[in-house]
């Protein structure tokens, strides 16, 4: 499976917000600094160098929330996104990368019980992605999950489903797979695969101490030679995340760590491109430094 099959898929678990009475959000902004390119066809490290700078937005924006007897929210809501990223490129003998990405999308998400004992969330979204060169239809891409939970208990939640995208121009589904574990409200365990996974311990109510790991991408379409292509970025990262709730609406969480992979990959939009053999790595950067910033926030 290619990686940017997982960023696509990264792209629309961002968006998953637990349901709320107002609108909850997250502004975060990431900096990787310049690191050297190392070229694929013999994985030499050269004095090319590229950066990395991005900026996230994600919204949900309710539409209406009923509980049940036993308090179980059943929800809808509108999800908007955007994800703007900007490289800087030093050295290249000639243009190999963009230097702006845009992945903009809207869409929908359902939360409702299944009985006493399941829940099911659903996503639907469709977006532009694009280098913003050129922007055609060519750059509306769609994608959606379906997500069922079983809550073992107050403190336990495992759950599984598939993910739908169309970045390849033909439907392919992913595995969505979704585990939450607790005690006693200090040590926690999350996994949201394909995003990535954190484990954390809760000093007090205001304070978290958190270990993470994060996959996460963006994809833009590209014409090459009259034929559109998808070029996708891939990066996973792990750090420390010191989180602080400002207050009952706003929490504020720092990022620092190691960029432990960065490439690129581009595929025609065939499906048999997703499973052919590459006769050569992808290009890739070497690993260097991670930091980033969130502000989290639910109204009321």
């Amino acid at each position: 499976m290619k990686r940017h099959l997982l960023a696509a898929a990264g792209c629309l678990l961002g968006c998953w917000v637990s349901a709320q009475s107002g609108i909850s959000g997250e502004l975060k902004t990431e900096y990787i600094p310049f690191s050297s390119y190392i070229r694929p066809e013999d994985s030499v490290k050269t004095n090319s160098k590229s950066n990395f700078k991005r900026a996230d937005l994600n919204l949900s924006i309710p539409l209406s929330m009923k509980k049940d007897s036993s308090g179980r929210v059943k929800a809808w809501s509108v999800l908007l996104s955007g994800s703007y990223a900007k490289m800087t490129h030093k050295d290249y003998e000639k243009q190999l990368f963009p230097d702006q990405m845009l992945n903009a999308q809207a869409g929908i998400q359902h939360i409702r019980p299944l009985g006493k004992k399941w829940s099911m969330m659903m996503t639907a979204s469709v977006g532009i992605y694009t280098d913003l060169e050129q922007i055609s239809s060519d750059d509306i891409l769609g994608q959606g999950g379906v997500l069922f939970i079983r809550h073992f208990n107050p403190n336990l939640a495992l759950g599984a489903g598939p993910v739908l995208t169309t970045a390849f121009g033909v439907p392919m589904i992913l595995p969505w797979i979704y585990f939450d574990w607790k005690t006693n409200g200090k040590v926690k365990l999350n996994i949201n695969f394909p995003e990535g996974m954190e484990a954390g311990y809760l000093f007090s109510d205001r304070f978290a101490l958190k270990a993470v790991v994060n996959l996460s991408g963006m994809t833009v379409e590209r014409n090459k030679d009259g034929k559109s292509m998808l070029l996708g970025y891939q990066q996973i990262t792990a750090g420390i995340r010191p989180e602080v709730k400002l207050n009952d609406k706003l929490s504020l969480s720092l990022t620092g760590g190691t960029a432990l992979l960065r490439s690129f990959s581009e595929n025609d939009r065939k499906i048999k491109s997703i499973f052919k053999d590459k006769k050569m790595d992808d290009p890739k950067f070497a690993t260097t430094f991670y930091a980033a910033v969130s502000l989290r926030w639910n109204l009321p």
